[in-house]
C-alpha cells in the first residue's frame, strides 16, 4: 500500500509539473536542450516510471505520448 501511496504522490508531483509547464512551453530552446543532457540511464528510468503511471490508469494515452516525447527531448 506505501508503493500506491508513493506512486500517487508521484503522478500528483508529475501532473503539477506538467500543468506548470505548460505556459512554458514557449519558453526561449535553451531550456528545451537540457532535457537530452540528462543520461540515458536517468531517461529510461523516467520513461519506465512514466509507463508503470500508464499502466495504473494514472496517466491518460495523450499525457504519456506528451511526457514521453519531453523525456526523449521531442
Amino acid at each position: 500500500q506505501a508503493g500506491r501511496e508513493a506512486d500517487a504522490e508521484q503522478a500528483a508531483a508529475y501532473q503539477q509539473q506538467q500543468a506548470a509547464a505548460q505556459p512554458a512551453q514557449a519558453a526561449p530552446p535553451a531550456q528545451s536542450a537540457a532535457a537530452p543532457a540528462a543520461s540515458g540511464d536517468d531517461s529510461i528510468a523516467e520513461l519506465e516510471r512514466l509507463a508503470a503511471l500508464k499502466q495504473q490508469g494514472v496517466l491518460t494515452d495523450a499525457e504519456f505520448a506528451a511526457a514521453k516525447a519531453k523525456v526523449l527531448g521531442l
